[in-house]
């Protein structure tokens, strides 16, 4: 559909939904609803919760801006029922946004398609912990539960002890946990807007971590735009962002997160729903190629439509 013709459309702006990424989303989605509400946009919110099919009918909702992050939004959820209900929306299709949002199987698939990642392993709620214990001889390691976002349980730890409280912390959020090799270096994140690369920013948090109070407390973060890199590494990172964006099969906008030490550099992973707050990292690299937050949001929408897959 062109702009003209999703002028016309009444658009619903899926946000809050029922993750524990609640609150980042609601700040999300105020702010996509802000920017399609000044470009002339029939524009309204919607709470996503289990109410959703009923919600979309009663509002009559007839395309879907998805602002969702996490669980029951960014993993293929909210996309199955908008495909079953014929509601065009934005982003990645259902086996995408599953895919994406699973940290193993990114890893999995970035492994077949031969781009970089770190050494990991496996841990599944139930399984012999001793036995992964005692395979895990070189630290530090980071623990990750494998299918949340805004590094909400993740953990560095650094001998076997503190991995075993890792493990326990990253299953009160899921039952499956990863568990790779971390990687001393700079953390940089490039975002790919309809399969083209955006700037590369370097993220250099003051705790030295960036966690949850470090992406989304202002101050608490710094943004090097553009990434202090050489060239031809700048162009190798923005390539395999774009390769990962293929090899999972995105649409619209993600957010491609890297670990560089040297010249070498390693995919953590791929974000299917990028944040749009104040502190996101998406905005600030549009920005930097002259693209404005509401000419971003505009992108996001053209790209609109039912993915089937």
């Amino acid at each position: 559909m062109t702009r003209q013709e999703l002028k016309k459309k009444k658009i619903g702006v899926l946000m809050g939904g029922m993750s524990a990424e609640r609150e980042v989303s609601l700040r999300t989605g105020k702010a996509v609803l802000g920017a399609l509400l000044e470009a002339g946009f029939l524009a309204v919110s919607i709470d996503a919760g289990r109410d959703l099919a009923n919600r979309l009918a009663t509002e009559g909702i007839e395309v879907a801006f998805i602002a969702l992050h996490g669980r029951f939004g960014e993993d293929g959820t909210v996309q199955g029922l908008l495909e079953m209900l014929g509601v065009p929306y934005t982003g990645s299709g259902v086996m995408s946004s599953s895919m994406a949002m699973d940290k193993v199987t990114t890893k999995k698939i970035l492994l077949h398609h031969e781009l970089p990642t770190p050494a990991f392993k496996v841990f599944r709620r139930g399984e012999d912990l001793d036995r992964l214990l005692d395979g895990c001889r070189h630290f530090p390691l980071v623990v990750k539960p494998a299918r949340e976002g805004s590094t909400i349980g993740i953990s560095i730890v650094r001998s076997r002890e503190e991995l075993a409280v890792g493990i326990g912390a990253a299953l009160e959020h899921d039952e499956l946990i990863l568990i790779e090799d971390f990687i001393q270096g700079a953390e940089v994140t490039v975002g790919v807007l309809a399969g083209e690369p955006l700037p590369i920013i370097q993220v250099v948090p003051k705790g030295g971590f960036y966690d949850y109070h470090a992406k989304y407390t202002a101050g608490q973060t710094e943004y090097l735009l553009p990434a202090p890199l050489e060239g031809a590494l700048q162009q190798r990172l923005q390539q395999v962002a774009v390769e990962a964006y293929r090899a999972l099969g995105c649409d619209g906008a993600a957010r491609i997160d890297f670990m560089v030490r040297e010249r070498e550099f390693y995919c953590l992973e791929v974000n299917t729903i990028p944040g749009m707050t104040e502190t996101s990292l998406l905005p600030k690299a549009a920005r930097h190629a002259g693209i404005s937050f509401t000419e971003l949001v505009l992108r996001i929408l053209d790209g609109v439509g039912l993915r089937k897959s």
